[in-house]
């Protein structure tokens, strides 16, 4: 097994970037985080491989300044797997590549089964890799060598995948569908905080009451700030079960609090205080959350439309099948070949006048790409013609 040294040095990452740089063609690039041991998203390690240069492995806590390596590799294409779960760890670190291959975006595309990073190595490789350490906490200094072995693997076969996955693209003419989803990704404007987060408590739909949901926010408020301190996942300090069963229990006293056996987790007892004062806070509040959290602009499930909008469950029905048969015909999920979310809400709200340009330029103002919309406009727009037809005719003959 070959022994890989974490670079944890700004002079040692100097002469790295130095290496990489002289290297040939794409670069690999990895992040390990701690997700669900800490509370930040932060990279714990960067993986880097480059064919020419080799494998480089780096502590980001240690070295803090990563600007060597953005020079070294910036102007290159970054081959990354799941690209947007390890992009908002990489700008943290001032690491922002110009153009990306997303390997299980490219694998989706292509209709591939598994698009796990193992099962795309092995389907296009024949390369066995093993996963064991994909969920480990990878702020544990020092790292294990085969935590370090199993980080290095990750990259180094990421190139030859990537080019394999060219040849399939360029083989069904996606190409160029993966050019524009692969630029979406890295232009994606992240998601502005929801407006009252506390409201995703695992288990709230339990709790009655504005008074209780009250008390459910000041502890979850409680809990994330303790958290955010001690930079520790929140449910590993006290799980969403055990405040809403403190919520629900009602205790009277601190002592009843201490006593509830459902209320558990490692800072359950230590912090007692902490909680006992969040339920304080929020029997007190004079400002009481609504039973129901802000519905900004979501739409009412499909089920209801029949009453709610029977047009418009009309259209859903008419073009949902005609999508996923467009889907089938590509070779790839529906999901990417467009969204279900994009596809109800230009049924709910479609152009005043239905053809296949105006449900273009619908789907185009939701966020749909260009090839998305050249593959399902038409059909999209004819299927909501005739759905139209159809309810009318239907209303007339009374059914």
């Amino acid at each position: 097994m070959t022994d890989y040294i974490v670079i944890s040095d700004a002079e040692t990452l100097v002469s790295a970037a130095r290496t990489l740089a002289q290297g040939v063609g794409p670069a690999a690039v990895d992040v390990e985080r701690a997700s669900g041991f800490r509370y930040s998203q932060r990279a714990y390690l960067v993986q880097v491989f480059r064919r020419g240069a080799g494998v480089f492995l780096f502590d980001p806590p240690a070295i803090g300044d990563f600007t060597a390596l953005a020079d070294a590799i910036g102007a290159e294409e970054w081959v990354l797997h799941a690209a947007s779960q390890d992009l908002p760890s990489l700008r943290e670190l001032g690491l922002e590549p110009s153009s990306i291959f997303d390997t299980e975006l490219a694998a989706r595309l292509l209709g591939h089964e598994r698009v796990g990073l193992g099962a795309v190595v092995e389907d296009t490789l024949g390369v066995t890799l093993a996963k064991a350490h994909s969920a480990s906490d990878w702020s544990t200094r020092p790292l294990p060598q085969a935590w370090l072995e199993y980080a290095a693997l990750d990259v180094e076969h990421l190139v030859d995948v990537r080019d394999v996955l060219v040849a399939e693209l360029a083989e069904q003419g996606k190409t160029a569908f993966a050019e524009e989803e692969f630029r979406a990704v890295l232009e994606r404007v992240p998601k502005p905080p929801r407006e009252e987060p506390w409201r995703r408590l695992s288990g709230l739909h339990t709790v009655r009451g504005r008074r209780s949901l009250a008390v459910a926010r000041s502890l979850w408020e409680a809990r994330e700030e303790y958290a955010q301190e001690q930079d520790v996942s929140p449910g590993r300090l006290v799980p969403d079960r055990s405040l809403v069963a403190a919520v629900l229990a009602d205790p009277a006293t601190k002592q009843d609090l201490a006593k509830l056996r459902e209320f558990t987790g490692r800072a359950s007892r230590s912090e007692l205080d902490r909680w006992w004062a969040a339920i304080e806070r929020g029997r007190s509040d004079r400002i009481l959350p609504t039973e129901r959290g802000p519905g900004g602009d979501s739409l009412p499930p499909p089920r209801a439309w029949p009453d709610r909008n029977p047009e418009a469950d009309a259209r859903l029905k008419a073009a949902r099948p005609l999508v996923e048969q467009l889907a089938e015909q590509l070779r790839m999920p529906t999901e990417n070949l467009l969204t279900p979310e994009l596809l109800r809400r230009v049924a709910w709200s479609p152009p005043a006048v239905v053809t296949a340009a105006s449900v273009g330029d619908a789907l185009l103002e939701l966020g749909a790409r260009r090839w998305q919309i050249d593959q399902t406009a038409q059909g999209i727009a004819d299927a909501f013609v005739s759905s139209v037809q159809a309810l009318s005719e239907a209303v007339e003959d009374g059914s």
